[in-house]
């Protein structure tokens, strides 16, 4: 789901509705209203419509604008009913089922092209180069479409459980391939020889004898070579690319394009009649397609113009050479033509399948793609075959949407009135069944099938045997002519033998037959093959559950807003439109087995989860209820809940969303605070790798916690405002910046991945914001034009950020920090490490400030000297900082290591568990005689001050009390104040009825009763803080200097639990003392 996404649909921007999206709710039905409906929404471009989860789609003979990676976006994780009707919608529910039920899924589609699932992987650009792969090969212009595919596949889309796809199979049939050698009028051959010589090089067309489209007999019948919306010179160049991503070799591709051409130039070898046989009219013909097929050339000769058949003679077996005639010579000619194209487009497919095998099945979406029922002036023999699946694959929409669905609805007990269709079935029948006594035989019937005499019900005329002798068939009002020869579709010996002996093995390879086996029987025939195939189809599909696309065309011309009202109208009655809104209408959206519905939704409910014990009828009825679904929504069958409307099914989508929404952030948070403390465990330790053995440490900053900004930076936009829009802050925080006389100012540090920002404030000198204190960029710095860092060995937070104009010193308490993102920065943008110096004595280069030699910027020196305490004490001097600080931690080390896991129990836990970590000392400023130096104040924030982790305890029970006398009195003088005259505090002389007030006798308070005494308050323990201290968690409590806390328990850990002005927690005993 894309929450928080800005939704954009072509819908969206106060564009009218157009009819409605949804059949089903049309005032009237009937096959007027669904056409009209139809013809709103085309005319608006809106080329999708529902009825129910079917979706209807008519052709728009254009490009429309809604296919974008915003529409996928749009629609994926969407509901059907939050978006306009699309393709898009119907694969994303398709893809969502799939997961849910684990069931395999199908789309059943007739001139859908491209459905798109999931992001970009390898197996699905397998999927997608394979689709311009065979629609070169396999799709021609025809009179009502320039792009229909002339052959029928079927894409198995394979899953991983996770719905990863990782496989696929491509299973074709049908390929047309009487196209290759004739067609109607105005129509085109496959578009891969329109390709060829238009997209092929000098030198493919030299070697291949590439001319112009004309010269090609099998190209210059129809006299149609160009197709406006069509650029072949573009499309060669993405068939080539779709084999070298399939992964079809170099060579391959050569051969392929080599047997294309051959077939061109097969074309061209004409036939004379010589003395009743047929003769080559032209020997020259015969030389490119010998030498393209690796054939020899007189063999060729011989073989289309003669035939060798095998025959018995009183049980023995002998060969005859046959002489061919012309029309026999032509017919093996265009046989020769036709294997070869089909089996390179066999060989296509299987490379295809090659590429994306998988070794075992998941769960996989089948998607049909055929082209539609046609009839034209002169119907082919595959059109018959392809009218005839067609035929089936409507009867499976029948049997599923509307005599299945009715059928389920009685045998659940559900309340139903049925409603009548035309069951197509009896014209599937026809065709395909045995004979019956009283029908008329024919052997020569395509389907291997006989055809009645008489009309039959509803399907009177539809087909219509003429006579064995004329051997062509009515079909639709359409004339089929050559059933017999195309129906036989056998490939002679004598041709399979001749591309055997190619030299190339490629060729060979092709025609795998075992010519020296036995043969038995009859050969089958295209008929029963289709006809196999057909029933293997609907098997396969019965097995998936299916979805559904009605294809319409509007039109005749191929042209956009194009409607011809009666042809749309005969498509939506055959189509049976009416009867699917009806029954989709009266019935209900969703059912499921009251078993699947329990686990799916049984997250809904703490009883239900994670099973339901009890009945599951009451179960079912639970849940409901635990959505206020109304019950007019939902009927219970016996075995199945039905849903009748798809918002009540999103109801509880949504709810059952939420909940595992609820439980994913749960997990969530605690991953990623398992992460968080990985990671900057990891960064503290490789921070401290850059100092190890270089630096002395500080007590408190091994180990803290890296906050990175300081500053709050979200909530800053007066300091964003010098960052790019963009860009991430690593690193923010205050520090002190010395110029060249050693003066500290105040600046904020900002390290970005590209730059370190030092920004400063100034007053407004003029202008309407005059004296105002404004944000200026004071300076800044390319990570990748830092020199240096020069850092000294000391404890102290000095550091040196060397740059080639002038270097800048400055005072970073989380100096560890700031070095370690600096250094990854910097080798993420130059590939080096950082230099880093260390040294008693750092030499800074200083800022030029005029111009000649006289004002050159000079340079200056800092020098660190072993001090006392823990507080730099600076010196400055004309050209020298002098800093003096005590000792630190050894050079040597390092953060402790603490398990990423452990961390303090919480506040619930406290007064049940023992707190297992020391308490901290006591702050560095007051161990050791307090501070050392008043005259520099330095930033006394304590790094621990920023981290969620207790710093390094202390190594002693009790801190370490001020020695200094003068310390020593004014804490005195402030527990014991000096009494103040208070006289002017009195009410002066009352006078004379002052005094007669006081003379009036009043009624004793409360009766005369004594006053009763206060309640005695507990006895608490107490003690007193010594220092402030700022809580390092929620469970842990702040407190000021003198501060008096109630003590609830005390723990020999040194955290203790108190409670200070109405809040307990935790506090360190290090830290206060008691009363």
């Amino acid at each position: 789901m894309y929450r928080g996404h800005y939704r954009y649909h072509w819908q969206s921007h106060n564009v009218k509705q157009s009819g409605v999206d949804d059949m089903v709710l049309l005032s009237k039905i009937n096959e007027d209203a669904i056409v009209e409906n139809l013809k709103k929404r085309y005319m608006d471009d809106f080329i999708f419509t529902y009825i129910g989860p079917v979706l209807i789609s008519v052709n728009p003979f254009k490009q429309m604008p809604y296919f974008g990676e915003k529409e996928i976006e749009m629609y994926q994780g969407a509901a059907q009913y939050e978006n306009p009707p699309h393709i898009y919608a119907l694969a994303d529910n398709m893809y969502r089922n799939m997961m849910i039920d684990r069931e395999n899924q199908c789309i059943l589609a007739s001139a859908v092209k491209k459905i798109y699932i999931g992001r970009p992987l390898h197996v699905k650009d397998i999927i997608l180069q394979s689709n311009p792969l065979l629609e070169a090969f396999g799709n021609a212009k025809t009179v009502r479409n320039n792009n229909s595919s002339r052959f029928g596949k079927y894409v198995e889309i394979q899953f991983s459980s996770g719905g990863e796809p990782d496989g696929g199979k491509i299973s074709n049939f049908l390929l047309e391939k009487s196209r290759v050698v004739m067609r109607n009028p105005g129509e085109r051959s496959f578009h891969i020889f329109y390709q060829l010589i238009e997209g092929a090089n000098g030198d493919q067309k030299s070697s291949l004898g590439i001319t112009k489209l004309d010269y090609y007999s099998y190209l210059n019948q129809s006299g149609s070579y160009k197709v406006d919306d069509i650029n072949d010179k573009h499309d060669f160049q993405e068939t080539l690319h779709a084999m070298d991503v399939i992964g079809i070799s170099g060579m391959d591709r050569t051969l392929v394009l080599q047997i294309v051409a051959g077939i061109l130039h097969l074309g061209n070898i004409g036939f004379k009649e010589a003395g009743n046989y047929a003769a080559v009219e032209n020997d020259e013909f015969l030389a490119f397609p010998a030498f393209l097929l690796g054939i020899d050339q007189h063999r060729l000769k011989e073989k289309l113009t003669s035939r060798k058949i095998d025959g018995k003679w009183g049980g023995k077996s002998e060969s005859i050479d046959v002489t061919l005639n012309v029309e026999q010579a032509c017919f093996t000619r265009d046989a020769l033509s036709k294997a070869l194209h089909a089996r390179v487009f066999d060989y296509l497919v299987e490379s295809i399948n090659k590429a994306m095998v998988k070794d075992h099945q998941e769960l996989n979406i089948g998607v049909l793609d055929i082209y539609g029922f046609e009839i034209f002036q002169k119907n082919g023999f595959e059109q018959f075959c392809i009218n005839f699946v067609n035929e089936k694959l409507q009867q499976i929409f029948i049997e599923l949407t509307l005599k299945a669905e009715q059928e389920e609805y009685v045998q659940e007990g559900i309340r139903w009135t049925p409603i009548e269709y035309f069951n197509n079935k009896i014209v599937c029948d026809l065709i395909e069944s045995k004979v019956e006594r009283g029908e008329i035989k024919s052997n020569t019937y395509p389907l291997s099938v006989s055809c009645p005499v008489e009309s039959h019900g509803r399907v009177d005329g539809l087909y219509t045997l003429r006579s064995s002798h004329d051997r062509s068939c009515d079909h639709f009002r359409g004339k089929l002519k050559g059933f017999c020869e195309r129906n036989r579709d056998v490939l002679f010996t004598d041709l399979i033998e001749l591309m055997q002996s190619s030299e190339i093995p490629f060729i060979r390879a092709l025609f795998p037959e075992n010519l020296n086996a036995e043969k038995k029987g009859r050969p089958t025939t295209a008929g029963s093959k289709i006809k196999k195939q057909a029933n293997d189809l609907v098997s396969t599909l019965m097995k998936c559950t299916p979805h559904y696309i009605r294809c319409i065309k509007p039109n005749e011309t191929k042209k956009p807003k194009d409607w011809e009202e009666s042809r749309v109208k005969h498509q939506v009655e055959y189509l049976g439109l009416k009867e699917n809104i009806r029954v989709r209408r009266a019935g209900y959206a969703y059912r499921r087995v009251f078993r699947k519905f329990l686990n799916r939704y049984a997250i809904l409910t703490k009883e239900s989860w994670p099973t339901w014990r009890g009945d599951e009828r009451q179960g079912v009825l639970h849940l409901l209820r635990s959505v206020n679904m109304d019950q007019d929504q939902y009927q219970l069958g016996h075995t199945k809940i039905f849903i009748k409307a798809p918002e009540s099914l999103f109801l509880l989508e949504e709810t059952r969303e939420r909940k595992f929404d609820g439980y994913a952030r749960a997990i969530q948070t605690a991953w990623r605070k398992y992460c968080a403390r990985k990671k900057y465990v990891q960064m503290r330790e490789e921070a401290s790798d850059l100092l190890l053995n270089r630096k002395e440490r500080r007590r408190h900053s091994l180990d803290r916690n890296f906050v990175g900004d300081y500053l709050g930076m979200d909530d800053r936009p007066e300091l964003r405002q010098f960052v790019g829009k963009r860009e991430k802050i690593d690193f923010a925080d205050k520090v002190n910046k010395f110029d060249r006389r050693f003066k500290s100012i105040k600046r904020d540090l900002i390290l970005t991945p590209k730059s370190v920002y030092l920004i400063g404030r100034e007053k407004v000198k003029q202008g309407p914001e005059k004296g105002m204190v404004k944000e200026v960029l004071k300076r800044k710095i390319d990570v990748e034009k830092i020199m240096a860092v020069s850092l000294s060995t000391m404890q102290d937070d000095f550091m040196i950020l060397h740059e080639e104009e002038y270097d800048s010193l400055l005072e970073c308490v989380f100096k560890t920090e700031v070095i370690s993102l600096l250094a990854r920065r910097y080798e993420e943008r130059t590939q080096k490490k950082l230099p880093l110096k260390f040294s008693t004595t750092l030499e800074m280069k200083l800022k030029k400030e005029g111009w000649g030699p006289w004002n050159a910027g000079g340079a200056r020196q800092v020098q660190f000297i072993q001090g006392q305490g823990d507080v730099a004490v600076l010196r400055p001097s004309n050209k020298m900082l002098q800093v003096s600080i005590g000792p630190g931690l050894p050079k040597n080390s390092r953060p402790t290591k603490k398990g990423i896991t452990q961390s303090r129990p919480s506040m619930s836990r406290t007064h049940h568990h023992t707190p297992t970590r020391v308490a901290p000392g006591p702050p560095v400023a007051h161990q050791n005689g307090g501070l050392k130096n008043a005259n520099h104040t330095v930033n006394q924030r304590n790094s621990q001050h920023h981290s969620n982790q207790r710093p390094t305890p202390g190594n002693t029970a009790r801190p370490f009390l001020p020695t200094n006398v003068s310390q020593l009195k004014d804490r005195g003088s402030r527990q014991a104040p000096q009494q103040t005259n208070l006289d002017f505090l009195k009410v002066p002389d009352q006078g004379a009825a002052g005094a007669h007030r006081q003379s009036t006798n009043r009624p004793t308070p409360g009766g005369g009763r004594p006053k009763p005494a206060p309640k005695p308050k507990p006895q608490v323990p107490q003690c007193k803080a010594l220092y402030a201290y700022d809580a390092q968690d929620t469970d842990e409590l702040s407190f000021n200097a003198d501060d008096i806390i109630d003590i609830i328990k005390e723990d020999a850990s040194g955290w203790w639990t108190g409670r200070l002005r109405g809040k307990q927690g935790l506090f360190p005993n290090n830290y206060v003392t008691k009363i």
